[in-house]
């Protein structure tokens, strides 16, 4: 009912609603869910390091209950509830959370477990150092303030902070109509790409990622592919996946994956019940338990597997299913001059710089106005009492006046004063009249003029201010940069990374129980130099190196197993290990079938280099005598659960696989003794799909035992070796060449004393060799120590075996030219396989593979 006096107005609610609700969403967007592109802090974290800064709790002071710092904040400048508050101080002390944490917490403030803080009547806080360099300079009038809620105090509106927060911390936040996300990254990509901007106002966003390569969350983990990262850096969206850091481990007789470390915002208590519920509902099969080993050196998840479980699998179902994978979109959207804007890698620099610069310029006004005030004031000083006569007619001035103000006014008129200089005169102690003070006055006069045409020149000239700021930002980063926790593997991405890793030579070893890593080659290098003391690469007791080659990054790695199927690495993409390092099983790094085994390694070129595909071919061989070459071209297209390299038939599998071009010549082996020599060119090429040719007629009871491919007949000599003991090199002439698919010639006339041939190597005299006896041990000889002898010939005793010992296997120790200098090491490696076999060790991975040999030739026997 309408009282008297009071006027009724019309509204149409729909205008209502829409002024009402654009006055909520702009209040929300600018006063609460948005950073500032400047200082990237939210009004509520900006309010929590002022109202530390107004409490005096620095770095160096005493630590305060966060009750009264959340009270204080609430009291003067955020008039919202004490949870808000709390909260938002208790995640800029989580290292977890936060890149660079900015108040340093006393107490529990929380885990990645999703647990929450203890109250805050229980907790204490203080700012972190590193906060003291986002506040500093505030009394400097660097940045412009306003009135609190209820105009009863100053706050700032934004902070001068030296640190480019936006970029380091990130921020996240839901506004209306719109959200917030973006990245943190590491403190000294950031400074390095901000000094690059400085240099050069025109750098594009691929040149300043050459300094910023991509996010460094505070957990770690693994950005897998670049094509997210490079969105989000062009545009200010994009979509980045993350992954989990894991190892492979034995515990026990059991494989385990270990995780050190998971994607950025994950709840890891959350994601180990979950993985636990898909166990058992047998989504994802293999595990046989989980267990959560984090303390408080790190974190560490076990995923103890199922002994039929292969582990490269399982993770890629844990990648699949789990929150060990998932992925963090990129928005950037901030504040600028108070209006959101999507912004780029470039917009976050330049407005960061820009702010620098407003601060510096307003820093330096401020000092040049406090020097000449104090300049104006010595001036005054030295006017009254430069001379001891002057010095003597303002005392009497003072004396005879009747009150200070007149005693002013006397010194005003005396000596040509201003008010400012004459109040100084009244104010001055009677100490500072000496003759000492005196010279002291006149020295702080000239320096203060000194700084007064220094600042006066910083203003004056813009690239001295730009240098300032370069100079500031290399101090934080000498104080505060560290190296980066996330790493990135750029395979995940389909983008070309050519340009992004660099093509540097490295050194591939590959063990005989299949482990793999590459190494940079100016570490073998640099180490090689003394020739002393080098340690070689720490194997399983009974393994050895036996592949070792110098390759590039840019090149491929492929791999052939005996079912006939070719999987590829780049090089790049096999973990990198020390010297010492032991290496990645092959079998986790491609996804190769439980009941499959690699039995050739073969590293190419480019792929993507047409006119080398084109030259080059693949000649494999299979145990029933088949011969297949096909062009490289038919393989230059990776896949990444391999392809058919050769159709392999029952009772048959792949054996060897070489890299030929054209002119090389081929010889095959059987274990009854006989081997063929024919060129390369009698095998017409075929494709990938066919099955191939014959390459050698065998009786039935025959099979093949290996090939190899003769590039130099006249330094290249022929190895034959049987299961006895017996062995022999012979010259490749001493084989003549014959079409392809004959019965070819006898190689070692097989008795009941030498037994079948097991093995055939292409050998010079700097080559070594390890023989692996059934019963486990190995051991080593060089070939220069067997002499060359004629084909037709029963060999000579190579090892002396006990009584019902065979040899099960050789391996040629390759050595590239590149690492010619690391060959003691691959004999320290071969003087402990000795010293086992003296100790009577039996390797346990050999026997295994010894075994395999050996119902492999029984069943074909």
């Amino acid at each position: 009912m309408q009282k008297e006096g009071e006027r009724l107005i019309p509204i149409n609610i729909v205008d209502e609603m829409k002024s009402s609700y654009i006055d909520y969403s702009m209040s929300v967007i600018v006063s609460r869910a948005l950073p500032d592109v400047r200082d990237g802090l939210k009004p509520v974290h900006r309010r929590v390091l002022y109202g530390m800064y107004g409490l005096g709790v620095f770095s160096n002071r005493k630590y305060l209950k966060s009750a009264r710092i959340v009270g204080d904040v609430l009291g003067k400048y955020h008039p919202h509830g004490d949870s808000s508050v709390y909260d938002a101080m208790v995640r800029m002390a989580q290292d977890w959370s936060l890149r660079y944490p900015q108040v340093d917490g006393q107490g529990n403030f929380g885990s990645m477990d999703g647990d929450p803080p203890a109250a805050m009547r229980y907790t204490e806080a203080r700012l972190k150092k590193i906060s003291d360099e986002v506040l500093s300079d505030l009394d400097k009038e660097t940045v412009d303030f306003q009135n609190n809620f209820d105009d009863s105090l100053q706050e700032p509106t934004v902070l001068p902070s030296k640190i480019p927060n936006l970029l380091v911390n990130g921020a996240s936040g839901i506004a209306v109509g719109m959200a917030t996300n973006m990245a943190p990254h590491n403190l000294t990509e950031s400074i390095n790409a901000i000094c690059a901007y400085v240099d050069n106002r025109d750098i594009t966003i691929d040149e300043l990622m050459q300094h910023i390569i991509a996010p460094d969350f505070p957990t770690g983990g693994i950005i897998y592919g670049y094509d997210g990262v490079r969105d989000a850096f062009h545009t200010g969206r994009g979509r980045i996946v993350l992954r989990a850091k894991v190892a492979f481990e034995e515990i026990g007789n059991r494989n385990a994956i270990i995780v050190n470390e998971v994607p950025y915002q994950v709840n890891k208590a959350e994601m180990i019940a979950r993985t636990a519920e898909l166990v058992k509902e047998e989504k994802i099969p293999g595990i046989y338990e989980i267990r959560d080993e984090s303390d408080r050196r790190g974190l560490r998840i076990v995923y103890e597997l199922k002994n039929d479980a292969i582990p490269n699998v399982v993770l890629n179902l844990l990648y699949k299913y789990t929150a060990l994978q998932t992925s963090f979109s990129v928005n950037n959207i901030a504040l600028v001059h108070g209006r959101p804007e999507q912004l780029n890698l470039k917009d976050i620099i330049r407005h960061f710089v820009e702010h620098r610069h407003e601060v510096i310029v307003r820093r330096t006004q401020f000092e040049l106005k406090k020097a000449k005030e104090r300049a104006h004031i010595l001036e005054g000083f030295m006017k009254v009492i430069g001379t001891q006569d002057s010095l003597d007619r303002a005392i009497s001035i003072i004396r005879h006046s009747a009150n200070p103000q007149a005693a002013k006014e006397g010194l005003i008129e005396a000596f040509d004063l201003s008010e400012i200089q004459a109040q100084a005169i009244l104010d001055l102690r009677l100490a500072r009249l000496t003759g000492m003070e005196l010279d002291k006055i006149r020295d702080e006069y000239d320096a203060i003029m000194k700084e007064i045409a220094d600042l006066e020149d910083i203003l004056a000239n813009e690239s001295r201010r730009f240098q300032i700021i370069k100079d500031e930002l290399i101090e934080i980063k000498e104080k505060y940069g560290d190296e980066r926790r996330t790493e990135i593997d750029y395979s995940g991405g389909e983008m070309s990374i050519e340009d992004i890793i660099p093509n540097e030579s490295v050194v591939l070893t590959i063990s005989h129980a299949g482990y793999i890593k590459r190494t940079s080659l100016s570490e073998y290098k640099i180490q090689s130099r003394g020739g002393v003391g080098n340690r070689a690469a720490t194997t399983r007791d009974e393994d050895f190196l036996e592949y070792i080659v110098s390759a590039t990054n840019h090149q491929y790695m492929l791999f052939f197993t005996e079912k006939g199927r070719c999987y590829w690495l780049r090089v790049f993409e096999i973990p990198e290990g020390s010297k010492t390092a032991k290496g990645r099983a092959v079998q986790n790094l491609i996804n190769i079938e439980p009941d499959d085994k690699i039995k050739a390694y073969i590293r190419t070129n480019n792929l993507k280099d047409s006119e080398y595909v084109n030259q080059m071919s693949v000649v494999m061989v299979t145990k029933n005598g088949t011969i297949k070459k096909t062009s490289l071209e038919a393989y230059s297209r990776p896949r990444v659960n391999g392809v058919n390299a050769i159709e392999i038939r029952d009772n048959d599998q792949l054996l060897s696989a070489y890299l030929t071009n054209g002119t090389s010549q081929i010889m095959i082996a059987t274990k009854n003794g006989k081997c063929i020599r024919f060129p390369e060119e009698k095998v017409r090429e075929v494709g990938r799909g066919s099955i191939g040719v014959r390459g050698i007629a065998m009786e039935d009871n025959d099979e093949v035992i290996g090939m190899i491919v003769v590039n130099d007949v006249e330094k290249e000599t022929v190895l034959v070796v049987s299961e006895k003991g017996y062995g022999k090199r012979t010259a490749v002439e001493d084989y003549r060449i014959t079409n392809r698919g004959g019965k070819g010639v006898i190689t070692l006339n097989i008795t009941e004393k030498t037994g079948n041939l097991i093995a055939i190597q292409n050998v010079t005299d700097e080559d070594g060799l390890m023989i692996i006896n059934k019963s486990g041990v190995a051991i080593r000889m060089g070939m220069d120590e067997m002499r060359v002898m004629g084909r037709n010939t029963q060999g000579v005793r190579m090892i002396n075996l006990k009584k019902n010992d065979e040899i099960a296997a050789i391996a040629k120790v390759e050595m590239d030219k590149d690492v010619e200098d690391d060959s003691e090491e691959n004999e320290e490696v071969a003087e402990t396989v000795a010293d086992n076999q003296e100790n009577n060790i039996v390797p346990q991975a050999e026997n295994e593979n010894s075994n395999e040999e050996t119902e492999n030739s029984d069943s074909e026997e």
